[in-house]
């Protein structure tokens, strides 16, 4: 009997998903592998990915969110999160949320066994993103992505008409 329905991903489509490798531009030892789990099964306002970090390797970049919020689920291994500044070891079982506007966080695996988690959030049309120590902000809207530098960046006051 087969089983087809739009609202299922069972675990074996999710192993035979190909992973897509992502490595941060401002980060070189940015390394992870992502299957896009909430793609499959049709959500368009919520991310949920299945995400590996090989040993030595680091998750994206200390980063913060302005607008969407996120989780991270650990499965397994173990790693290190880097959250305010302070750092955790986290394995199985442990759970990190970010609500909006959030504190800067990152996770970097080095210890000697994959870093698997589930990671998910909000998918908004525009956000704003921090990297606190690069001094540098990315905006995104749509599909497209701009880092500016904090520093070059303006507050806006319109003037009042007189």
């Amino acid at each position: 009997m087969t089983e087809t329905n739009p609202y299922l991903l069972r675990a074996d489509a999710i192993e035979q998903t190909p992973e897509f490798a992502f490595q941060h531009p401002l980060n070189p030892n940015s390394e992870i592998y992502l299957r896009d789990l909430g793609a499959k099964v049709g959500l368009e306002r919520a991310v949920l990915r299945l995400s590996r970090v090989p040993p030595g390797k680091e998750s994206f970049i200390y980063h913060a969110h302005h607008h969407e919020e996120e989780f991270i689920y650990i499965l397994s291994g173990r790693g290190i999160a880097e959250i305010e500044d302070q750092e955790y070891e986290v394995g199985p079982g442990d759970f990190m949320g970010f609500p909006t506007p959030s504190v800067a966080h990152h996770l970097r695996n080095p210890f000697e066994e994959d870093l698997v988690y589930l990671m998910g959030g909000e998918h908004r049309h525009a956000e704003i993103g921090e990297f606190p120590r690069l001094g540098k902000r990315i905006i995104r809207d749509g599909d497209d992505a701009y880092f500016v530098d904090i520093e070059a960046t303006q507050p806006f006051v319109p003037k009042k008409k007189e």
